[in-house]
């Protein structure tokens, strides 16, 4: 039954990629919004993964495998990616003159996002190729276990 948790694996890295590619799209809708619940300029928002540590650390299964064990996994997570949280962008707010604007200060100066149009899109393209690459190990995977099940046939 190790492909099922195979199969967590593979899931656990969509879900995670998914996020981020939400977190992506609320950046970019947000890129203008100068006006926020909490007061200020709308903050990029961050997302932070973690490796979900299965039974056994990666170190371990590969000296295990070196010397011919296999790793029994029952009781054990079965590893993967979690997002452990997500963030507020530290870097600055940008600000731009414009006095016209409701939300100018008395100098005239509008605090505007600290989103970066170039940083979502390679954040987006980053996301859309790991979830690419977990659907192709899913596919993988399905494509074993069939040929497996044809063996007992």
């Amino acid at each position: 039954m190790a492909f099922l948790s195979s199969i967590n694996v593979v899931g656990s890295g969509l879900t995670a990629q998914q996020l981020r590619l939400d977190i992506v799209a609320e950046n970019v809708t947000n890129a203008q919004t100068t006006r926020t619940e909490n007061g200020g300029a709308y903050r990029r928002k961050l997302v932070v993964f973690e490796a979900a540590a299965g039974k056994d650390s990666f170190r371990q299964a590969m000296a295990n495998a070196e010397q011919g064990m296999i790793s029994n996994r029952k009781g054990g997570s079965t590893g993967g990616v979690r997002v452990t949280q997500i963030l507020d962008d530290p870097t600055p707010l940008k600000k731009i003159f414009d006095p016209s604007h409701p939300d100018a200060d008395q100098d005239g100066y509008v605090e505007m996002p600290n989103v970066d149009m170039v940083k979502e899109m390679t954040d987006a393209m980053a996301a859309a190729q790991a979830y690419s690459a977990n659907v192709t190990a899913l596919n993988t995977l399905k494509g074993v276990i069939a040929k497996g099940l044809e063996i007992g046939r």
